[in-house]
């Protein structure tokens, strides 16, 4: 048995080292190109502008799909700047979401060039990529379901189909939005534009995004800046519902540490638990005005979670024990009217398709159905509680292959990183940073107190980003009690 296990190992470790190598040979039957379009930021005058689409194949693993994804970037510098060294690329979390915001502007004196030129960059599949994964179906779906009252889930899977067919007949191969492809994409256009050395700087997702750039691609790499990171090793849907557990005792704690606040909301993690434990399926109604007219919108356990979960961060976590003790007693006013309001609304940025392929692919194709369910049973407040917009009843009908094994590895490597992340961060956890810096021994945490989801890099008296640049390889310390470092 011992030996099965060795060789079972043995042929992970042979098949992930011969994925990474076909990565880096896998130019070889395309050349990546620069296509010039309109500059999506505006930018101050003097500023050295470069902006276009990086031209590739949809997918680089099939040959024979002809198929061309074009992305758009700005390439930003000050007169002076090395337009070959000291670049920042910058792309976002999600996955799903642009980078780029069509009309933002540039200063000259913006803080993004504290440390050289910069490159915003967005990942293929999302709003102003071509082409793009939008499913507005989904959107409507859930706004007609809040109107009518209806079962949002069967709804939404509804849409999804009617999004995937309509991709599928403009000939979208869904199976080459990934995060492979992407690392991919970035590493074509560092080599496009000439440029010897990156500091790649990611969020939530996109920080898995930049550790797989740094595994399949790391000649390229000077260092990473990864605030929040979900590293894409990681089964997050069989850890998120203790995740968001983690996250609430570590505000708990600190509230009972507090004697004042303490006395004035006594006893606030049982009695949380107590009741969203008996909550489970009820259901109340708000009057919600939509276009004139009153409706009656249900609301219950799922949306009330969401208005506690979503307050853990630095500027509302303060909201949390007032906001509880209304639940308690029965007023959810006004939080769950603006709740519902922002719902009905939509959230039109996020490109849904592309973070399906993505999720899909990558997450729910190696998640347990088993243990996503265990989490409930030992937390039962959370029961019923769906945590994500991608589960596997919506991974089921968008189809797509399972990422190869290699995706699910851990990074390991010498380039120097710089993790951040907060304490009462429900989604991401430090547990992910630390698993990330056991095989990345020059990686350095800043952990921070009583803040969420994306954490940033710096107090009011102290920017530690400052420290890292000037020596990537230089012990951070920290003198600040909102601030660790480990």
């Amino acid at each position: 048995m011992y030996s099965q296990q060795r060789k079972a190992i043995y042929h992970v470790i042979v098949c992930s080292l011969l994925n990474i190598a076909s990565f880096q040979t896998s130019a070889q039957h395309y050349t990546p190109k620069i296509e010039p379009c309109p500059c999506l930021l505006k930018a101050a005058p003097g500023l050295i502008m470069r902006c276009g689409y990086l031209v590739v194949p949809e997918n680089r693993k099939d040959p024979k799909n002809k198929n061309v994804v074009k992305i758009p970037f700005v390439f930003a510098r000050q007169p002076g700047m090395d337009s070959t060294k000291n670049i920042t690329l910058v792309t976002t979390g999600g996955p799903g979401y642009s980078t780029i915001n069509p009309g933002d502007s540039i200063s000259y004196n913006s803080g993004r060039f504290r440390y050289g030129g910069f490159i915003s960059f967005n990942q293929r599949g999302v709003k102003n990529s071509i082409p793009c994964l939008d499913c507005p179906e989904v959107e409507a779906s859930k706004r007609n379901s809040l109107i009518k009252g209806t079962s949002e889930e069967k709804e939404e899977i509804e849409a999804i189909k009617k999004c995937r067919d309509r991709l599928i007949r403009q000939g979208i191969d869904l199976n080459a939005y990934t995060t492979i492809e992407s690392a991919a994409d970035i590493e074509d256009l560092r080599k496009t534009l000439r440029i010897e050395s990156l500091t790649l700087y990611g969020w939530s997702y996109s920080g898995g995004l930049m550790l797989t750039v740094a595994r399949n691609y790391p000649g390229g790499i000077k260092s990473l800046l990864l605030d929040s990171p979900l590293p894409g090793f990681v089964n997050y849907e069989e850890q998120a519902l203790f995740n968001h557990n983690e996250a609430l005792d570590e505000f708990f704690d600190s509230l009972e540490a507090d004697s004042l606040r303490n006395k004035t909301y006594p006893d606030l993690r049982t009695r949380f638990r107590q009741y969203f434990t008996a909550l489970n399926s009820k259901e109340f109604n708000a009057d919600v005005l939509i276009d004139s007219q009153v409706y009656k919108i249900k609301y219950g356990k799922q949306e009330l979670l969401d208005l506690v979960i979503d307050r853990l961060n630095a500027s509302q976590y303060r909201e949390i024990p007032d906001l509880l003790t209304r639940f308690f007693t029965g007023n959810f006013e006004p939080y769950i009217s603006d709740y519902l309001n922002n719902r009905l609304a939509g959230n039109h940025s996020l490109s849904h398709g592309m973070r399906y392929s993505v999720y899909c692919s990558e997450q729910i194709s190696y998640a347990s159905k088993a243990k996503v369910h265990e989490q409930e049973k030992i937390l039962p407040w959370f029961s019923n509680y769906r945590f994500n917009n991608v589960d596997h009843a919506i991974c089921d009908c968008w189809n797509v292959k399972p990422e190869e094994p290699v995706a699910k590895t851990f990074v390991y490597s010498n380039i120097p990183v710089l993790i951040t992340g907060g304490k009462i961060d429900p989604w991401c956890r430090p547990f992910y940073y630390y698993a990330i810096k056991r095989t990345m021994p020059n990686a350095q945490i800043l952990l921070f107190k009583n803040r969420g989801h994306i954490a940033g890099f710096g107090t009011e008296d102290h920017n530690f980003l400052d420290d890292f640049m000037k020596d990537p390889y230089k012990k951070i310390i920290s003198y600040s009690s909102e601030a660790e470092v480990h």
